[in-house]
Order: structure tokens, then C-alpha cells, then sequence
């Protein structure tokens, strides 16, 4: 297996970003090791120095400050999880997102004789 196989090579600064958003989600509410530490560190100087210069390359000005309020999401996650509080939310679009932000609908399934159609309109 190659190294080119292993390793994930992103088009742009978004394209990594993006990555990056995907991998914190997935270990946001992990129990906290010393090696989930090193590696969220590593992560986050990833997006200040090689991130951080292709945006600047390419120049976008709302990608690098995109970037720069994910610095800090990622930052502040691991204050609140060293402090060993619940991190209470994810992060989507590069910005903190809490929980209890997004609404919650409720649905009532309506089931009627017949066939398998669960979802039947009760007329």
C-alpha cells in the first residue's frame, strides 16, 4: 500500500476544512486520552500554519476567517473537555453549533389497517 492511499490529499483550503470538521465531529464526545489530546493539537496546527496558507494563497477573505473561528471552536473544545465538562454541541458550516440550537420536530406516525404504508393520511 502506498502512501498516496493512506493519506487523505485535499484540493483546496475548504476541501481540508471540511476534513478536518468531519474527523472533530466524529471525536468530540470521545472520553479524553492523552493521545486524542496530541491529536486534536495536531489537527489544529494543521489548519494555523498549512491551512491557514493556502487560504491565504488563494485568497478568500471569509474562508480565512472561517478558518480562524474553527481555531477556536477547537480550542475552546479542549478547554471545556480538560475541564471535564460535556462539550455541548458540534461544529458545522466552521462555527460552534450547540445542541439545543437546532429544533426539535416532533412526528407522530399514524398507522392504519391496510397495507404497508405507514405513514397513511387518515381521511
Amino acid at each position: 500500500m502506498a502512501n498516496s492511499d493512506r493519506y487523505y490529499t485535499p484540493q483546496d483550503s475548504k476541501d481540508a476544512m471540511r476534513q478536518i470538521e468531519k474527523l472533530f465531529n466524529k471525536y468530540k464526545d470521545a472520553p479524553l486520552t492523552q493521545e486524542l489530546v496530541d491529536y486534536h493539537q495536531n489537527l489544529v496546527n494543521r489548519l494555523k500554519t498549512d491551512i491557514l496558507a493556502a487560504a491565504t494563497k488563494e485568497g478568500v477573505q471569509s474562508r480565512i476567517d472561517s478558518l480562524n473561528s474553527m481555531i477556536d471552536v477547537m480550542n475552546k473544545w479542549l478547554q471545556v473537555r480538560l475541564s471535564g465538562r460535556p462539550y455541548a454541541g458540534k461544529m458545522a458550516h466552521f462555527q460552534f453549533v450547540a445542541d439545543n440550537a437546532q429544533p426539535q420536530f416532533k412526528r407522530r406516525v399514524h398507522k392504519m389497517k391496510g397495507s404497508s404504508n405507514h405513514r397513511a393520511s387518515g381521511h
